[in-house]
């Protein structure tokens, strides 16, 4: 962040900001009580939408693995639905006040945020304003196609240009985002072109000499992975690998389900199909004849990820549970089926569609015909290797973020003290 020559000396505020304070004096603060402020440092994030919400909340997480001494404060616009998502430990959440100065005051004030952290395109010049006066380090994170906003009446100058000149850095999602932001002559901004942000998770762990068994047992035979299956679906995926197994001989399907009280109707469907079975969980290993190799706990999900070429994602053939997260399988070198229900996850489905690392199928038909199209390894890496791309690019973000934070907290900023009279 640019610093005065003498930090006890007030900034020049642009006019144009200087004229938006103005008007965003109108209302005083709420008067709800806000919780209480942890200890010690504290980092702010601020989510557009519900799905940034769930991202930047997996970042939280990771921030606070890496750095328990961090507390974070997660906001979000009030158009972001957020009343079922849980919060990791040492996380708080609480949607953002309206960009009033005194709402402003009362936020910097309460919560003294050594970092702040800004998705979105909708710009809060009163509370930026203050957070920087008052020593906050302040990055955003910029898409390509998203125009600037600030809550202005259209009569008063434009003070897009002055808001964005408070970060001290802009993350630039691409070459088209960087573009966008030199236009708005931020010349003294460190913009730093990124990536997208994505919801990443560590790639789940796994027992390294089982992986080496399992492979040299399976020795190049063909298999899949049906992953945190639901009971209502079982019987799609087990019909689908019935058909598959007409095409490709000795093909055999790792199963998951993604409750135990799944798993229970999950093993009673397979005892009454004609399929030779294994169970994990009992200390079986596969041998040529069997085809199903089932199992009722998800610990080793990781293994199976990455021993199965091709994976289907649960929760998804059917309506009711929203599908699963399919970048922590991606991040495991498995190219993705899945069905049409996935409305939780719906924008990462669609971004590694998009990538060639997924494949939707509609029903067990759709479905056996993709297991048999890509179960041969090297089918399936092309797809896969889409997938980690995308993960890669996610995580070079999150982890830019991670270092930019902690790197913040442990050097902090001077204050910046407001002009005379002009307490933003």
């Amino acid at each position: 962040m640019p610093q005065s020559a003498d930090p006890t000396r007030p900034e020049r505020r642009p006019f144009a900001l200087t004229a938006y304070l103005a008007t965003a004096r109108g209302r005083p603060a709420t008067a709800a009580p806000l919780p209480p402020r942890p200890d010690g440092p504290l980092a702010w994030m601020h989510a557009h939408n519900r799905g940034t919400v769930r991202t930047l909340s997996g970042i939280a997480a990771r921030l606070r693995m890496h750095r328990p001494d961090i507390s974070v404060l997660l906001t979000w616009s009030a158009s972001a639905r957020t009343g079922d998502l849980a919060w990791p430990d040492g996380v708080l959440g609480q949607p953002l006040p309206p960009d009033t100065v005194a709402e402003a005051q009362a936020f910097a004030a309460h919560w003294r945020p050594a970092v702040g952290v800004w998705t979105g395109e909708r710009l809060p010049p009163a509370l930026l304003c203050k957070l920087r006066e008052t020593g906050t380090r302040l990055a955003c994170i910029a898409t390509a196609s998203d125009a600037w906003q600030v809550p202005a009446p259209i009569w008063m100058p434009d003070c897009t240009a002055a808001t964005l000149a408070l970060f001290d850095r802009i993350y630039a999602q691409d070459d088209a985002a960087h573009r966008r932001l030199r236009r708005h002559g931020l010349a003294d901004v460190d913009l730093r072109q990124a990536g997208a942000l994505t919801d990443t998770a560590p790639p789940l762990s796994y027992r390294r000499e089982l992986h080496e068994e399992m492979a040299q047992i399976l020795a190049g035979r063909p298999s899949w992975l049906a992953a945190r299956v639901r009971a209502s679906e079982a019987g799609d995926v087990l019909r689908a690998h019935q058909r598959a197994t007409r095409l490709t001989h000795r093909l055999l399907l790792f199963l998951v389900p993604a409750t135990r009280e799944d798993g229970k109707a999950v093993a009673a469907l397979v005892r009454q199909s004609d399929l030779r079975v294994g169970s994990w969980d009992d200390g079986d290993m596969p041998d040529e004849n069997t085809q199903v190799l089932l199992t009722e706990d998800a610990s080793e999900l990781g293994l199976w990820y990455r021993l199965a070429p091709v994976s289907f994602l649960g929760g998804s053939l059917r309506p009711g549970s929203g599908g699963e997260d399919p970048l922590e399988a991606a991040a495991h070198g498995t190219a993705l089926l899945y069905g049409p229900n996935v409305g939780r996850h719906l924008a990462s489905y669609s971004r590694l569609a998009e990538a060639g690392a997924a494949r939707i199928v509609r029903d067990s038909d759709t479905l056996a015909t993709a297991v048999s199209h890509l179960v041969a390894p090297d089918r399936a890496a092309a797809m896969a290797h889409a997938g980690w791309d995308v993960v890669s690019q996610g995580a070079a973000l999150t982890d830019a973020l991670l270092t930019a934070i902690c790197g913040w907290i442990d050097t902090p900023a001077e204050t910046h003290a407001a002009p005379d009279g002009d307490a933003a």
